[in-house]
């Protein structure tokens, strides 16, 4: 059985007198271990498709079964259990905590789960940190921390409780052309290493370092295909430094 398994799923908003079709019958399956961009123009279905997946709502029809568990008959305190302990979220704006370290950001999700001692909270978030590359950042604050690694720090606070997946909302989308790279170099990397990652995007140069490209159109799939010639995030943020680099000497003897 596929890790996400949605079958006739739709979903119908009442706005006055009119009724709003933002999904119309949608089948999806994602397996463990892949990694998924759902594209789309707005108001194609993309952003309640992924509120459903995260199950920050429920379909008006259709089923979503979560590694084998159903979730549109499921009650608000089982539907809470499902999205706290089953699914990672990573959001464009990060969601940090401004005046809280990054170990504490981190360690919150811990809270809501099963229940672990503080030092068994504090080795899993130090962990997880060490996991993005900020085992040295353990106690800055979001004031002193680049894009890049504020969203590395909410990809870590995502990963700290090991969920089924992890649901990214264009979490490149306040990033610049580094960053950007260095955020989808850690993706590769967690899903290199088994995690499975569905990210919504909007930038066909981001989704195309996923594995399978997702389209969406009048709350509908029109295109689900696997990337072709998928290139390495890390190759290419290599390639984007040797260039800044060259480019800032040749401006220097200019000068």
């Amino acid at each position: 059985m596929a890790m996400i398994e949605m079958r006739g799923i739709k979903r119908y908003y009442d706005v006055g007198e009119v009724v709003v079709k933002a999904i119309r019958g949608l089948d999806l399956s994602v397996e463990s271990g892949e990694f998924v961009a759902v594209m789309g123009p707005s108001g194609s279905g993309k952003s309640t498709l992924m509120n459903i997946l995260g199950c920050l709502d429920k379909p008006t029809e259709g089923n979503y079964v979560l590694e084998g568990q159903e979730t549109t008959t499921a009650g608000s305190d089982e539907f809470a259990d499902i999205r706290n302990s089953k699914i990672g979220f990573v959001f464009q704006g990060f969601n940090l905590l401004a005046r809280t370290t990054a170990l504490e950001n981190v360690e919150l999700p811990l809270f809501y789960g099963v229940y672990l001692s503080r030092r068994e909270q504090t080795a899993r978030a130090k962990k997880a940190l060490g996991d993005v590359g900020l085992g040295n950042r353990l106690m800055h604050t979001s004031s002193q921390l680049s894009g890049g690694q504020q969203q590395r720090v909410a990809i870590a606070r995502a990963m700290v409780n090991d969920p089924a997946f992890i649901l990214a909302d264009e979490p490149t989308g306040n990033l610049d052309s580094e960053m950007t790279l260095e955020v989808m170099s850690l993706f590769q990397d967690l899903n290199e290493r088994g995690k499975t990652i569905v990210m919504v995007t909007h930038e066909p140069e981001v989704a195309s370092y996923t594995r399978r490209i997702i389209i969406m159109r009048d709350g509908a799939i029109v295109s689900d295909k696997p990337t072709r010639e998928r290139p390495r995030a890390a190759d290419d943020l290599a390639t984007w430094k040797q260039q800044h680099t060259l480019l800032s000497a040749m401006k220097g003897a200019a000068s």
